[in-house]
């Protein structure tokens, strides 16, 4: 809880400093969509192209956040909230470092996406919606999660018995059940070049030059 003897602390070295030494405009990469939908699996694929072009980047994974920072946490609406509420700090201070930001959490809310948005800098919430249906993500249930959300054991599950809010005006609309992952990862490091966040020469020479 904030108090009235908290005050940001300014630090010498600024995000501008930081991002125009890694040659790249922070952003942040945040995949929404239903579990199964492959937003996990197309976060790594992206993040394994910008390593590869030399970029700095992070992926925030959903269950990975929850084995540790937000691991006291439920999935009713209240800790769903919170869980975004927390990973939109998380990254703001990623972006910050100069860095290319990814999460991939179901993040069923428009609202939520909306604050999340709010939080940053005008042009560095990337909204990038899996649109995948839902008889698709049934079928692969990679976790068996629809399995169990069918037969009641697990409450409040997207997509069942808890709302998803579709988003409306994504920057970026992929379809994995029409597209390979590669063509997936390919279509969101293509619009990050096309927007100047990336330098696809510039990256990869200086990833030949760290080789």
């Amino acid at each position: 809880m904030k108090t009235e003897n908290t005050v940001w602390h300014e630090q010498h070295i600024s995000k501008e400093q930081r991002a125009n030494l890694k040659d790249q405009k922070p952003c942040l990469l945040w995949y929404t969509g239903l579990s199964g939908s492959g937003k996990s699996t197309v976060a790594n694929a992206v993040d394994a192209l910008l390593f590869n072009l030399g970029c700095h980047s992070y992926l925030l994974d959903g269950d990975n956040v929850r084995h540790g920072l937000n691991g006291d946490l439920g999935f009713n609406d209240d800790s769903r909230i919170e869980n975004i509420r927390r990973i939109s700090e998380v990254s703001k201070l990623f972006l910050d470092a100069g860095l290319i930001v990814s999460t991939a959490f179901i993040s069923p809310f428009a609202q939520d996406r909306a604050s999340a948005r709010a939080k940053l800098d005008a042009g560095e919430f990337i909204e990038v919606y899996i649109d995948t249906p839902i008889s698709v993500c049934e079928q692969r249930d990679p976790k068996g999660l629809y399995k169990k959300a069918r037969a009641g054991e697990i409450k409040d599950f997207t997509g069942i018995d808890s709302s998803y809010d579709t988003p409306e005006n994504p920057e970026i609309h992929v379809k994995t059940a029409e597209q390979s992952i590669q063509e997936c990862a390919e279509q969101i490091v293509n619009y990050l070049t096309e927007q100047g966040f990336i330098h696809i020469n510039s990256a990869k020479n200086n990833n030949k030059e760290q080789g």
